[in-house]
């Protein structure tokens, strides 16, 4: 999917948001996708609302690639790293379905809080993922679980072309090529690099330390991973001037 330059960067958003549909090889064997854009009645709505609220305009924006969207956040309300309760209170925008709480969520707006509130960082940045939809599957308890694109090597080759055509998609969308950032120093940017080798899409991936990880095993230094996140980030976006 390639967007036409003269719509804003919320345009372009919103766009993708609406078409995006699983189109990779079928999913292995107790692997589910999730597609709130589809799924929930009152996501696409949030999405034009935040989009048009942020991103209005044809500013550039540096790109910044999680994983794949958590069940609890984007999951439900669309936006990357944006569960219900950061999406009322941070963004301001109304939420009506099922509230939850995602960790991830908790550590990026406190780190955008660090950067300069919600409108610097929106003016300044994109998040998405590879896969723009949430996987999970089911344990032998039969709870279902958030699933990340990598954590089968048949999962991963499933979406591999689909994956390339997004990051092709979110180009086109006119963020910076010089610089993209990737959350997650592990399998999400060894993957990255991989694609990045084959197809030169980035001058520079630059990783780090994922949110969740953060949460769950850092949150005793949280501060000094919130810096690490601001200096980076200004870093790039002082270097694209």
């Amino acid at each position: 999917m390639s967007l036409k330059n003269e719509y804003t960067f919320a345009e372009k958003a919103i766009r993708f948001d609406e078409q995006v549909r699983y189109t990779g090889l079928p999913l292995p064997p107790g692997i589910r996708a999730i597609n709130p854009y589809q799924e929930m009645p009152q996501t696409m709505e949030i999405v034009r609302t935040f989009y048009k609220k942020f991103y209005d305009g044809h500013q550039q924006r540096h790109l910044i690639l999680g994983i794949n969207p958590s069940r609890h956040g984007a999951g439900l309300t669309g936006i990357p790293f944006t569960d219900p309760k950061r999406l009322i209170s941070a963004c301001g925008i109304p939420y009506t379905g099922r509230v939850a709480h995602e960790l991830s969520s908790v550590f990026i707006y406190e780190m955008i809080t660090a950067y300069g509130g919600v409108e610097r960082f929106y003016r300044d940045f994109y998040i998405n993922s590879p896969c723009p939809l949430a996987f999970t599957s089911i344990d032998v308890q039969g709870r279902e679980k958030n699933y990340n694109y990598y954590d089968s090597k048949a999962l991963l080759k499933a979406v591999e072309n689909y994956t390339i055509e997004n990051i092709k998609t979110y180009i086109s969308m006119g963020v910076n090529t010089q610089t993209c950032f990737c959350l997650g120093t592990g399998k999400n940017k060894a993957y990255l690099d991989k694609l990045n080798a084959e197809h030169g899409f980035f001058g520079e991936i630059v990783a780090l330390e994922h949110p969740r990880f953060i949460m769950q095993y850092k949150s005793a230094i949280k501060s000094a991973y919130i810096e690490k996140y601001t200096s980076a980030l200004l870093i790039a976006k002082a270097e694209s001037r």
